[in-house]
C-alpha cells in the first residue's frame, strides 16, 4: 500500500498546492468517485499547511509524504503520512475546523493504532497521532515522551503547525537505523479485519484476498477459500452433490471464508450465508444496513432486501422447506455456519413457547435432503468450530457423517464429503469425528487446506487459543510455557472498578470494549453485574454497533453479553467476569448450576464440557486484551466463598496470566 501521491519534502515544495490538490482529484476520479469543491479546497490547503511547516524544518526536504493513504480495514485514507527519518507522523487534518472534538481525535490516534498493528515496518519506531484543526486557538497540552508505540494524540492549529511538527522531530529519539522512507511505502500492510469491518467490506464487493493477517503464517486462509471454490467447481463439473467440511480454531477465519464465497468480489452465485446463531445475522444485517445508508448514501430498503437474501437463518431456512417439499431451494451452494452445533433428532423435534416444530430428523439430514432437490448438483460448506458446542441437542460432526454414510449412493442423494484429515482424528470426542475408523470411508476425500489452525482474530498474538485449551484443560504448565514467550493477551483483575478501568485505558482510538459473562453465572449480581444481554435481537444490534455516549453501547460497560448474544462476534477488548459455574475443585475444574438457593455439581459429562465451552467462547472474543475479572467473593455469602475465587484466580497466575 501507499499513497495516493508519494514525494519527498523538497518535491512537495517545488510544485504549488493547488498542483497537488488537482493530482489527488485525478486519483480519487480514477476511482469513478466525484470529486466536490469542498474536497479540492480542504486538500490544497492541507498542502499549504504541510509546505509552511517544512520549509521551516530544514531536514524535512529528505522526509517521505505520503498524501491519502488507504487504510483497507477501516475503508478510509489518512490526510497525510509523514516519514521524518525518526518516527512515524499520521496526520488527520480538519479544514476550517474551529475545535478539537473527542470523535476527531479518536479517529487521528485509530489511523496511527492501525498503521502500528498492521503496517509491516511501523512496530519499530513511535507513531505520532497529530489532529490539525485548521482555525481552533492554539491549544494547550502536554507533550508525551515519544518512543516506540503509538502516544496519545497532540493537537496543532494551522498557527502553530510548523513549530508543533519542529518540537516533535527534535522530540524524536534517533534510531540506530533511521528510518527508510521509500521501504517504508513499499512495506506490507496487512490489516486484520474484524467480523462485521469485513462483512461490510464484502458487501461492497471487495475481495477477501485484500484482507489478511499482519504476521506472516496464515496463508492458510486464501488456500482455505481456494479449496473450498475447487470442491465447488468440481460438484458443479461432475454434477454431484458434496458437503465441504471447513474445521477450525476459535478466531481462525472460518465465518470470514464463508462470508467471502457468499459476497465478496468472486462471490459464487446463487449462495446463501445460514446460520443458527441469530445474533450474528441480527448484527451483520444491522452493520451491512447502517453502512449502506450512512457510507455509501443508499437509501435502506435495497440493502436491508439483499443482506436478508444473503444472510439467512438456518431454522427458518429449513422449517420453509420441510412446508413446501414440492419446492426446490433457489440455492445451488449454503453456507451453514458452525454447523457442528445443528440440532440433532430429538432437538429438531422439539416443541418450544413459540413454534410447534415441523422437522422430524435431525438437521444435517434435513440439510441433505433440501438441497439434493436443487436440480444436477448442489454443494454444502460446512464450517465447523472446535470446542465451542454449548447447547443440548448439538449434533455434532458425527451425525453429518450418519446422514451421509446412509445417502451415499442412494437415489436422488449420492453425497460424498470433503475435509480436512483431524475429523477422523482418534483423539477428539467421538461427537466430533466424522466417521468413527482410522480410515476415510469411500464418500470422503480428505484435503489438508480445509483445515484453518491459526487464529486471525488476535492481534498480537498467534497461541491465544491454544493457551486457552490449555487453561480450560487443566495443563498449566503448558499454559504458561506460552505465556513465558511474552505478550499473552490476557489479564487478571480482581475489583470491578479495577475491570472498567482497564478497559476504558485500553480502548484507544475507536476500539471497543465490553463485558461478558457465562449465561449460567447467577451470583454476578452480587458483583453489580446482574444485567445480561441474552439475545433480544435491537439490544444486541445496539451494543455491539452503537457507540458510548449511548448507553446501550458495548462500551458503556454495564450490560454483560452471555455466550448466546457474542458467539461467532467479537470486540477489540473483552472484560471477562469468571462466574462461579466454573470453579477449581481437587485441582481440577469443576462445573456447576445454581438452583434454589446454591450451587449444584454438573454431573454428565456432556452438560460439563457445554459450561467448559461457554469459557472457550469467551476467552476468544478479544482482538486485542482479554482481562479475566474472578471476584474477590463474599465471606458472609455462602454463594460467593472467597477461597473458591482465590483458587481460581492462583490458577490462572500459575498459567501465566499477569496481574492487570
Amino acid at each position: 500500500m501507499s499513497g495516493w501521491v508519494t514525494t519527498t519534502g523538497a518535491g512537495l515544495l517545488r510544485e504549488e498546492a493547488a498542483d497537488w490538490a488537482a493530482r489527488l482529484a485525478a486519483a480519487q476520479a480514477r476511482q469513478l468517485r466525484e470529486v466536490s469543491p469542498e474536497q479540492l479546497a480542504s486538500w490544497e490547503a492541507l498542502v499549504t499547511h504541510l509546505q509552511a511547516a517544512l520549509r521551516a524544518l530544514p531536514e524535512a526536504g529528505g522526509w517521505t509524504v505520503l498524501l491519502e493513504y488507504d487504510l483497507l480495514r477501516l475503508e478510509k485514507r489518512i490526510d497525510a503520512v509523514l516519514l521524518t527519518g525518526r518516527g512515524i507522523l499520521v496526520v488527520e487534518f480538519k479544514h476550517r475546523a474551529t475545535a478539537f472534538t473527542p470523535q476527531d481525535l479518536a479517529q487521528a490516534e485509530d489511523y496511527a493504532l492501525d498503521l502500528y498493528d498492521f503496517h509491516a515496518l511501523s512496530r519499530a519506531h513511535p507513531v505520532v497521532p497529530l489532529l490539525l484543526a485548521e482555525l481552533a486557538p492554539a491549544p494547550r497540552q502536554q507533550f508525551p515522551l515519544l518512543w516506540h508505540g503509538v502516544v496519545p494524540p497532540l493537537r496543532a492549529a494551522a498557527e502553530g503547525f510548523p513549530a508543533l511538527l519542529a518540537a516533535i522531530q527534535a522530540a524524536l529519539p534517533m534510531p540506530a537505523t533511521p528510518l527508510d522512507g521509500a521501504a517504508w511505502a513499499r512495506g506490507a500492510y496487512r490489516p486484520v479485519p474484524t467480523i462485521i469491518e469485513a462483512a461490510q467490506r464484502l458487501f461492497a464487493r471487495h475481495g477477501v484476498e485484500e484482507i489478511a493477517t499482519a504476521r506472516a503464517d496464515v496463508e492458510n486462509l486464501r488456500a482455505t477459500t481456494a479449496a473450498i471454490r475447487r470442491a465447488i467447481a468440481g460438484a458443479r463439473e461432475a454434477g454431484e452433490r458434496r458437503v465441504v467440511f471447513v474445521t477450525g480454531i476459535p478466531g481462525a477465519g472460518k465465518t470470514l471464508c464463508g462470508l467471502n464465497l457468499v459476497f465478496g468480489q468472486k462471490a459464487e452465485e446463487g449462495a446463501a450465508f445460514l446460520t443458527g446463531n441469530a445474533p450474528l445475522v441480527a448484527v451483520l444485517r444491522g452493520a451491512l444496513e447502517r453502512d449502506a445508508r450512512q457510507r455509501q448514501g443508499r437509501a435502506p430498503r435495497q440493502p436491508r432486501r439483499e443482506a436478508r437474501t444473503l444472510l439467512q437463518n438456518v431454522h427458518r431456512f429449513l422449517e420453509h422447506h420441510v412446508r413446501h417439499p414440492e419446492e426446490a431451494p433457489a440455492e445451488p451452494v449454503v453456507v451453514f455456519d458452525e454447523a457442528q452445533r445443528a440440532w440433532d433428532a430429538a432437538q429438531a423435534r422439539r416443541d418450544t413457547q413459540r413454534r410447534r416444530s415441523v422437522l422430524t430428523d435431525s438437521e444435517p439430514a434435513h440439510m441433505l435432503e433440501i438441497l439434493g432437490r436443487h436440480p444436477g448438483w448442489s454443494v454444502i460448506v460446512a464450517l465447523i468450530g472446535q470446542g465451542q458446542e454449548i447447547n443440548t441437542g448439538e449434533a455434532g460432526l458425527a451425525e453429518w457423517g450418519r446422514v451421509i454414510a446412509a445417502r451415499w449412493g442412494a437415489e436422488g442423494g449420492n453425497w460424498r464429503a470433503v475435509a480436512a484429515p483431524a475429523v477422523l482424528s482418534a483423539t477428539a470426542e467421538p461427537a466430533q469425528r466424522l466417521w468413527p475408523g482410522e480410515a476415510a470411508p469411500p464418500w470422503l476425500a480428505l484435503d489438508p487446506a480445509l483445515a484453518l489452525t491459526v487464529p486471525v482474530r488476535s492481534v498480537h498474538h498467534d497461541r491465544a487459543a491454544q493457551w486457552v485449551d490449555a487453561v480450560l484443560n487443566d495443563r498449566p504448565q503448558e499454559a504458561a510455557a506460552i505465556a513465558a514467550g511474552g505478550g499473552l493477551p490476557f489479564a487478571l483483575v480482581r475489583d470491578l472498578p479495577g475491570l472498567r478501568a482497564g478497559l476504558r485505558a485500553q480502548a484507544r482510538g475507536m476500539r471497543r470494549a465490553g463485558l461478558v459473562c457465562s449465561a449460567k453465572a447467577r451470583r454476578l449480581r452480587a458483583e453489580g453485574l446482574g444485567v445480561q444481554l441474552q439475545g433480544a435481537e435491537d439490544e444486541v444490534v445496539n451494543w455491539f454497533l452503537c457507540r458510548w455516549p449511548d448507553i446501550r453501547a458495548s462500551d458503556a460497560l454495564e450490560v454483560c453479553a452471555t455466550e448466546y448474544a457474542c458467539q461467532g462476534l467479537e470486540l477489540d477488548l473483552v472484560g471477562l467476569a469468571w462466574g462461579g459455574d466454573f470453579i477449581r475443585a481437587d485441582g481440577r475444574w469443576q462445573a456447576r448450576r445454581f438452583a434454589g438457593t446454591r450451587w449444584n455439581k454438573v454431573g454428565g459429562e456432556e452438560a460439563r464440557r457445554h459450561i467448559r465451552n461457554t469459557y472457550r467462547v469467551l476467552m476468544t472474543r478479544a482482538r486485542y486484551q482479554t482481562f479475566l475479572f474472578v471476584p474477590q467473593g463474599d465471606p458472609e455469602d455462602g454463594t460467593r466463598p472467597p477461597e473458591e475465587a482465590e483458587d481460581v484466580a492462583g490458577y490462572l497466575r500459575a498459567c501465566g496470566v499477569p496481574e492487570g
